[in-house]
């Protein structure tokens, strides 16, 4: 995606367009339906399930627990937005107020709608879609501009869109309604800032969302994943995301979380935020992590250790994943280790990759795909995104991904993994991916797992239907 050059010095300090030009109105009416792609309209929050037909049925494989009574196969909760992607000469300013009205002077000039993006858990979404899985997104969008292009975008992606209105307080000004806009900005090196109104606000976006609507709960019912994330909390009351975790349970339908940036500032923040983070750790079936954010939640530099550390504090945790950036990836299982190394690629954008990976994670746990090879598919997805400029309807499409699998071409690095697994102590099994052999200490066993077979096996799963990646963005 092309970006735009843009310099916040020259633009006015202008309020931001209709949250700030009035003083704040209560909401008088909130439409009883919500407009989609087609100019058509559906009842507000239906349960739709996605996508694409015949060609997504033919490609996709029966999970391995069956499903029963459940169509759809990942649900994002929360963290719809839409990013406005912009080339600055220079990130917004740490301090509150400066960075406050950096946003402000952006907003003055809203920029060409080329410039947006369907952003957040959109980007999970659509890479999880071109996997072939049915998704659907929960959440709020609001009824202006914005909110119609986020859900045209999704509507063309094959994604469902279940709305949270139910609980709307009249009372509330009209910004609370209004679709998140996030500001992604870019500088010359390539170094990524991000701003949005959630900044600045000690209430979560949609703080008026008080209880978990019945279409969401609906929602979730008929999921075989719920995916909720850090961002989360920056539009949901702790209990509102509490609620959800706990329908899920009750449903059978697993539970993946990712932490991310938030999960520090959650694990020191008020009561009912450490509290919902720790349900969420301790209950979902899957957590997903960066070696920083497992640190941070364990005090333990370790990332196998970490891991194995969130998974003692679990309950019903199974997976915990890894994110080693570009070293690749580890999971961690009560009985293995898997590790598996980067693909080598040029890396243009990240943004975006963490999500595609974490798709790529939901397809092998769906599809009771080993370790190894799950943790190969996220890290090709992953790195297939990266190759791209930008998320969004930019993630990868299926093509890049067995691209890369076919060139099998990984970052052999043994020593990492080793030192790793050297420092971890009464560490179950490990495997670890290669394409030469790994040495691991004399007293533990390192399955050396040729990476050719498990390419292999992924391609003649993944070639089924390669229409599949011809899904137009």
């Amino acid at each position: 995606m092309a970006l735009q050059t843009l310099n916040p010095a020259t633009v006015s300090r202008a309020p931001l367009p209709l949250a700030r030009r009035h003083p704040p109105q209560p909401f008088p009416h909130l439409p009883p339906r919500r407009r989609v792609a087609g100019g058509g309209v559906r009842p507000r929050a239906a349960v739709a399930v996605a996508v694409s037909g015949a060609v997504n049925e033919a490609r996709r494989r029966p999970p391995q627990d069956g499903g029963e009574g459940k169509e759809t196969d990942l649900a994002t909760l929360g963290n719809l937005c839409v990013d406005v992607v912009l080339s600055v000469p220079c990130l917004p300013p740490a301090q509150r107020e400066e960075r406050l009205a950096y946003m402000e002077g952006l907003a003055a000039s809203p920029p060409d709608q080329k410039y947006w993006e369907a952003g957040g858990n959109c980007n999970l979404a659509f890479a999880a879609a071109r996997l072939g899985l049915r998704c659907s997104t929960l959440g709020h969008v609001g009824e202006e501009i914005y909110g119609k292009f986020l859900l045209d975008v999704l509507e063309a992606e094959g994604i469902s869109v279940v709305g949270m209105l139910e609980n709307a307080d009249v009372t509330a000004c009209r910004q609370a309604y209004e679709t998140l806009l996030c500001w992604v900005l870019v500088d010359p090196f390539q170094r990524h800032g991000f701003c949005s109104r959630a900044d600045f606000s000690k209430e979560p976006a949609f703080s008026w969302i008080r209880k978990l609507p019945a279409e969401t709960k609906i929602a979730i019912h008929h999921s075989k994943i719920l995916f909720s994330n850090g961002y989360a909390f920056d539009e949901f009351s702790p209990d509102v995301i509490a609620s959800a975790i706990d329908c899920a349970i009750d449903a059978g339908t697993s539970v993946f979380f990712d932490p991310g940036p938030r999960g520090r500032s959650l694990l020191h923040g008020n009561r009912d935020e450490q509290r919902a983070l720790e349900h969420a750790l301790r209950l979902s079936d899957v957590l997903l992590l960066t070696s920083d954010e497992a640190e941070s939640l364990t005090n333990i530099g370790n990332p196998i250790q970490a891991g194995r550390e969130l998974l003692r504090r679990g309950t019903r945790t199974k997976w915990v994943v890894i994110k080693m950036g570009s070293k690749g990836s580890i999971m961690i299982t009560e009985s293995a280790v898997s590790c598996a190394p980067s693909f080598k690629i040029r890396v243009v954008d990240t943004v975006g990759c963490g999500d595609s990976f974490t798709a790529a994670i939901a397809f092998g746990f769906l599809h009771g795909l080993p370790a190894i090879s799950t943790l190969a598919l996220a890290n090709a997805v992953g790195a297939a995104t990266a190759t791209g400029c930008g998320a969004g309807r930019n993630v990868a499409h299926l093509d890049k991904v067995l691209n890369l699998l076919r060139e099998s071409d990984i970052n052999e690095e043994g020593k990492t993994w080793t030192e790793l697994i050297e420092g971890c102590s009464a560490c179950p099994e490990v495997s670890v991916l290669s394409k030469t052999p790994v040495n691991g200490s004399s007293d533990r066993f390192v399955n050396v797992v040729p990476v050719s077979g498990v390419v292999s096996d992924l391609l003649s799963m993944l070639e089924v239907a390669p229409e599949r990646s011809t899904i137009q963005a």
